[in-house]
């Protein structure tokens, strides 16, 4: 029975390898999406291609079959890309209405992402985040904590009573806001991630900005480490595991109110900081 565990659980690992791969290479994917579509216009080409949409999902049922891959699964699978896809470059998700632009997606009731872009010049007039380093640094230290752990119980509420944190018990966790000179260690402790005064045994370090686009899900963890915006230092195994985790957090779990603040507070914080970038 023993023997028979183990290998269930190393099957499990590597199952969980696996499914970290294939969202790297859809991370990877994603990048060169973005990349197609900047060059399509300078090559004559318009943004919706239903030509290329068919030869993808061909080839896909081509390459499924020699490896033994139900129909159905492929075929799922090359719509979820494909329509992700489509997203990226603000078409319909539907390739037979010809591909018209459509407004972009709003989340649960959420603003369009260009509406702030109207207001930079009334942006640019608020104090970037270094300036309100020493504004924030006033605030007492049991303040800041006690509101970052309770936001975390909020945010974090569905993987900690599942057991998916417990690899944080007893381990420290840094998160360093850059711009604003803030920095705090996490630990698991009695069923809560709570604020510890010790050294991090990892951390991860950006700008406020940055975080909070990770936090809101407007930017994925593996763009924001791969342009540098986002730096994991110190034990990477116990950092990785924790970026892992929130790639894979249910942001359904997350309160709806919380969601909306997150994401209307991200995408004005990226505004501010293009507004800014543009002086």
């Amino acid at each position: 029975m023993r023997a028979e565990r183990f290998a269930l659980a190393r099957t499990r690992a590597t199952i969980d390898a696996v499914d970290d791969g294939m969202l790297l290479l859809l991370a990877a994917r994603r990048r060169l999406v973005r990349l197609a579509a900047r060059l399509k216009p300078s090559a004559g080409l318009v943004a919706s291609d239903p030509a290329r949409e068919s030869a993808v999902r061909q080839r896909g049922q081509r390459l499924a079959r020699r490896l033994d891959v139900p129909a159905g699964t492929a075929a799922h699978l090359f719509d979820l890309m494909i329509a992700d896809a489509r997203a990226q470059q603000g078409l319909s998700d539907d390739a037979d209405q010809g591909g018209q632009d459509r407004s972009p997606v709003m989340l649960d009731g959420m603003n369009p992402p260009n509406d702030l872009s109207r207001a930079a010049p009334m942006l640019r007039l608020l104090p970037p985040p270094r300036r309100i380093a020493p504004l924030l640094r006033v605030l007492p230290a049991r303040w800041q904590h006690a509101l970052l752990e309770r936001a975390m119980a909020r945010v974090l509420a569905a993987p900690i009573a599942d057991g998916a944190l417990d690899f944080m018990a007893g381990r420290r966790l840094g998160i360093e806001v850059s711009d604003l000179g803030l920095c705090w260690v996490l630990s698991l402790r009695d069923g809560r991630l709570v604020v510890v005064d010790d050294r991090p045994e990892a951390s991860v370090r950006g700008s406020a900005t940055d975080l909070l686009l990770l936090a809101s899900r407007l930017e994925d963890a593996d763009t924001l480490f791969f342009q540098r915006n986002l730096v994991l230092t110190g034990d990477t195994e116990l950092g990785l595991t924790a970026r892992n985790l929130l790639d894979r957090l249910p942001w359904e779990s997350v309160p709806l109110g919380l969601r909306i603040a997150l994401n209307r507070g991200a995408r004005f914080a990226r505004a501010a900081r293009e507004a800014h970038r543009q002086r």
